[in-house]
């Protein structure tokens, strides 16, 4: 017994000298105590997107100026025929005289219409009232409106969709203003209009029908701030509108 433990001493004493007092194991020594299972933590759940809110002007819009137009536009204001409900600040529904005998018509609304509620108040609009009034007419002559009462986003061109739902809210505006003449402005405003794919040039040649009443095509405003030598042009088409309306 004493010789065996002579034996380990000897052997300690030679594993001191080499490795030191530090003792290397293989594999580690599991624990004393099993270790206490902590449950996994539950997957946070990602919150769904918010849905972008509609957003609201602060404008307050004039109300029409016949009680007939006001409870068709109260009516209407809050439309979600289509998509472009979601978008837009406010319905366009349009503007002027009640009783005018020329009614203007152009394809949506802009960013400015649609923050204010009323066609063509922005650059091209400020321009369309100085051609109005250098032929003789007046914004309070008049009355405005577009196809589609909410701008498109980005202001793409309507939808053949958007214009079949926004188009009878422009034929009961026919019934109750009874416009004499009609003008459209600009290409797309007339091809959709007389349903045809002419180009601006051709449409400008000839009195269209729409809705039985005498339909004239011209330039968009917004156009002519692109490209002012359509202005001339432009001035003509008045000049024959002027003519129409003296002869219906």
């Amino acid at each position: 017994m004493r010789e065996s433990i002579d034996e380990v001493k000897k052997l300690l004493q030679n594993y001191t000298a080499v490795w030191g007092t530090e003792i290397y194991l293989e594999n580690e020594l599991a624990p004393p105590f099993p270790q206490e299972q902590t449950a996994p933590k539950p997957k946070q759940a990602i919150p769904p997107r918010p849905v972008p809110k509609r957003r609201v002007s602060t404008r307050r819009i004039p109300a029409q100026l016949s009680p007939e137009l006001q409870s068709f536009y109260l009516e209407i204001k809050d439309c979600a025929q289509c998509s472009l409900s979601e978008t837009r600040t406010n319905l366009v529904f349009g503007w002027g005289n009640p009783n005018a005998d020329l009614m203007l018509i152009g394809e949506a609304p802009g960013k400015d219409e649609d923050e204010q509620g009323i066609p063509f108040v922005g650059r091209a609009g400020q321009l369309l009232d100085k051609m109005l009034l250098a032929a003789g007419l007046k914004r309070e002559d008049i009355y405005i409106a577009n196809m589609l009462k909410c701008r498109p986003p980005q202001n793409r061109d309507p939808l053949p969709e958007e214009i079949i739902k926004c188009e009878p809210y422009l034929h009961r505006q026919l019934e109750l203003i009874k416009p004499k003449v009609l003008l459209a402005l600009g290409r797309v405003a007339g091809q959709n209009l007389l349903q045809t794919q002419d180009s601006l040039s051709r449409l400008r040649e000839q009195t269209h029908q729409y809705a039985d009443i005498p339909l004239l095509v011209t330039y968009h405003p917004a156009a002519l701030l692109r490209n002012p030598r359509w202005k001339q042009s432009s001035w003509q088409d008045l000049k024959k509108i002027k003519k129409l309306l003296q002869n219906v």
